[in-house]
């Protein structure tokens, strides 16, 4: 579990924007991670995205890594953020969109108030 755990620090360390994730930003493999993926990927960030599907010891091991039972998993600077209901609520209020800014985060931000335009 060791070397899991070196391999998510290496992925999230070295990523300003990781999502854990079922399949990938292109060919999302659930619902919750279609919604996270499809935010990111409307917003335009630049973001790594890591099939927890392709390795069983990855996708246990997100969740001992974050003590956070469920997938998708944001994390933004090495911090977790949380998952899709959170992010869903994140972007909503515009907390995303400041957590971002805060970090130095480039995303568009037309597109961020696009999403909450077309959810109120």
């Amino acid at each position: 579990m060791s070397d899991t755990k070196a391999i998510i620090d290496e992925t999230i360390k070295s990523h300003d924007v990781v999502l854990y994730m079922k399949g990938t930003k292109s060919m999302p493999q659930c619902g919750f991670s279609s919604r996270v993926a499809g935010v990111l990927n409307y917003m335009e960030v630049d973001y790594q995205d890591v099939n927890v599907l392709a390795d069983e010891n990855i996708r246990q091991g997100i969740k001992d890594y974050s003590d956070w039972p469920t997938i998708p998993q944001l994390y933004v600077k090495g911090e977790f953020v949380g998952g899709c209901d959170i992010i869903t609520e994140m972007t909503m209020s515009g907390e995303l969109d400041t957590m971002f800014d805060e970090n130095e985060i480039k995303y568009d931000k037309d597109a961020a108030d696009k999403i909450r335009e077309s959810n109120a």
